[in-house]
C-alpha cells in the first residue's frame, strides 16, 4: 500500500517534470528562434513531436503554482514566501522593470515600451528567472526529502491517522457508531495539537479538547471563521458521541464526523 511520503515523492516528481517543461515551454515562447534550433539539434525528427507536446504556458502554469504551492507550504513552509513572491506583482512597486516584474506580469503577456519610439523596456521573457527560482526551491523539496535530516514525523502521523480513520469507517458500517465517532474524535485532537505545533501556538491547558484547540488556532489567525465553524460543528458531534447519557448520534452524523475529519486533516496543517 502507497504511504504519504510515496504520494508525496510521486506528486512531487510530477511537479518537477511539469515545471521543466514550463520553463522550456516559455523559452520557446519568448525566443522560439533561438530555442528551436538547440531542440532540432539535440532530437532531431522527434523535435517537431517534442515541441508539439509542450504544455501552454499561461493554462498549465496556473495548475502547477497551485499544486506546488501546497507541497511546498506543507514540507518547506519557510520557503512558502519566497516562492509566492516570484508570482505576484510587489505591492509597492512604482514602476514595472525587470527588476520588479513578476510571473503574475508574464502572464498577462505584459510588455512595457518607454517613449514615442516605443523603445522595448521589458517582456514576458522577464518571467523566466522567477519561474527557475520557483523551480529550484521545488527541486529543494526534493533535496529534503533525500536529506537524513527530513523530519518524517507528520508523514508518519498522517499515515497512521488515515488508518485511524478506516478503523472508524468499518465500525460505523456495523453500528458502532459511538465508537468510530470516539475515534474519529481523537484523530482530530490529535491532528490540532499538531498544527498548534507547526504554528507555535502555546497550549496553556493540560488536556485541551478539540473546542480549546479550535479556539486557539482562530486566535492565532491560522484558522478562518468558516473552518473554525467547521471544526466546532465536528467536536459538537464528537461530544455528542463520547457521552452516553445524551442522545444517540445518527449514522448520518457520524458518516459527517469520519468525513469532515477527513477533509481536515489533508487541508490544515
Amino acid at each position: 500500500m502507497a504511504t504519504n511520503l510515496d504520494r508525496y515523492k510521486g506528486d512531487l516528481e510530477k511537479l518537477i517534470s511539469l515545471g521543466d517543461k514550463l520553463d522550456m515551454s516559455l523559452q520557446n515562447q519568448c525566443h522560439p528562434k533561438d530555442f528551436q534550433p538547440v531542440v532540432r539539434k539535440q532530437l532531431g525528427e522527434k523535435a517537431d513531436a517534442f515541441l508539439a507536446d509542450l504544455p501552454p504556458f499561461e493554462s498549465a502554469y496556473q495548475t502547477w503554482y497551485s499544486q506546488a504551492k501546497v507541497l511546498i507550504k506543507q514540507l518547506l513552509p519557510d520557503r512558502l514566501e519566497d516562492f509566492v513572491r516570484h508570482y505576484e506583482k510587489p505591492k509597492s512597486r512604482k514602476s514595472i522593470s525587470y527588476e520588479s516584474y513578476r510571473i503574475e506580469d508574464c502572464l498577462q503577456g505584459l510588455q512595457v515600451t518607454r517613449g514615442w519610439e516605443k523603445e522595448f523596456v521589458v517582456g514576458t521573457d522577464a518571467g523566466l528567472p522567477h519561474l527557475r527560482q520557483q523551480l529550484a526551491i521545488l527541486k529543494a523539496v526534493r533535496a529534503r526529502f533525500e536529506s537524513s535530516l527530513f523530519d518524517i514525523r507528520q508523514l508518519v502521523m498522517a499515515d497512521l491517522f488515515d488508518s485511524e480513520l478506516d478503523a472508524a469507517m468499518e465500525l460505523a458500517k456495523h453500528k458502532f457508531l459511538r465508537a468510530a465517532g470516539a475515534v474519529a474524535g481523537v484523530v482530530l485532537e490529535k491532528h490540532l495539537v499538531q498544527v498548534c505545533s507547526n504554528h507555535s501556538t502555546k497550549i496553556a491547558k493540560k488536556n485541551p479538547g478539540i473546542s480549546d484547540l479550535n479556539d486557539l488556532l482562530k486566535a492565532a489567525e491560522v484558522v478562518d471563521m468558516l473552518q473554525w465553524r467547521f471544526i466546532q460543528h465536528l467536536a459538537d458531534i464528537r461530544n455528542l458521541c463520547d457521552h452516553s447519557k445524551a442522545d444517540e448520534p445518527t449514522a448520518e452524523q457520524v458518516d459527517d464526523l469520519v468525513k469532515g475529519v477527513g477533509k481536515i486533516i489533508k487541508t490544515l496543517f
